[in-house]
């Protein structure tokens, strides 16, 4: 359940109260990501070390997981934000991925408190049952806590922090990069932007979830890369272009590529929404970006 330097932590009372959250990670696929594709990356573990971890927070363990080059030390450091389906299979190879460059990758499960969606076969039940409930305080913290972890690790040099998050994910990249000064660089990936995209008139603000991107865009000082699909459903390209406006009131020096043909999703591999080419460009585009601006 937890590991021995969690345990050594936390008081046994503390223990026994704690053993309904989550503290592993899913292993293969979440049941609402099936069926997976044919496409579907799989990067090998050859020169590297790599581990599921349990991070001590605050109030719980929760659990992560890490890549890093097997040889060497300091290592630039990334963060990588899950999907809605958790930190998966897919996730734990983005941050294999990402080892095999020269980083120390580490994708925490930012969802342990509120439940395990990768037995959840449906992504409406992911979202009322899990993610819906999820407060972005919580989440900026716990990735707060990653950073120090990273550096405590003896091997992730937190001068050179990256951060990286797809959909659910893409959004809070945009936001941990507002919240954390020591980011030297993000890339979000077809993150939400606004609140109500589709201008709905019943819409209701949600108080877990009370700051979008375009709310931070003006102040921003991280150097943010978004990359989003000209065919994304969700996010209309009318909020990238709302978006773009409000980073050029700014000085953080952040820019937008949109794919024209990708639709959202285009990164993920596994589903039916990947498309090579431009998951591809992208990836070149993130790693560029991270290293122009000294994440590298």
């Amino acid at each position: 359940m937890f590991d021995q330097h969690t345990r050594s932590l936390l008081p046994d009372a503390e223990l026994s109260r704690r053993q309904f959250v989550l503290t592993s990670l899913a292993a293969g696929f979440a049941l609402a990501a099936q069926p997976i594709s044919a496409q579907t990356i799989v990067t090998d573990t050859a020169g590297l070390t790599t581990a599921e971890v349990s991070i001590p927070a605050a109030d719980i363990a929760f659990p992560a997981y890490l890549a890093r080059p097997e040889k060497g030390t300091r290592f630039p450091v990334v963060i990588v934000i899950q999907e809605i389906f958790g930190v998966h299979e897919h996730i734990k190879d983005i941050c294999r991925r990402l080892a095999k460059v020269g980083y120390l990758a580490l994708a925490p499960e930012l969802f342990a408190r509120q439940g395990d969606v990768s037995k959840l076969e449906t992504i409406g039940d992911i979202i009322s049952k899990v993610v819906s409930k999820v407060p972005d305080a919580q989440v900026l913290s716990d990735l707060t806590t990653c950073v120090a972890y990273a550096a405590k690790t003896g091997y992730g040099d937190i001068k050179r922090l990256a951060v990286t998050g797809f959909c659910w994910g893409g959004r809070m990249t945009w936001l941990f990069a507002a919240h954390e000064p020591r980011v030297k660089a993000a890339a979000a990936w077809y993150g939400s932007l606004v609140a109500n995209p589709r201008n709905n008139p019943d819409f209701k603000p949600d108080p877990l979830r009370p700051t979008f991107p375009i709310d931070i865009a003006p102040t921003l000082r991280t150097p943010v890369l978004g990359l989003y699909g000209g065919k994304d459903q969700g996010i209309p390209l009318e909020t990238v272009e709302q978006m773009r406006a409000a980073l050029a009131k700014g000085r953080s020096g952040s820019k937008i590529i949109v794919y024209p043909d990708a639709p959202h999703g285009f990164h993920a591999d596994y589903r039916a929404s990947y498309r090579r080419e431009d998951a591809q460009a992208a990836w070149k585009a993130m790693l560029a970006w991270f290293k122009q601006h000294g994440a590298a």
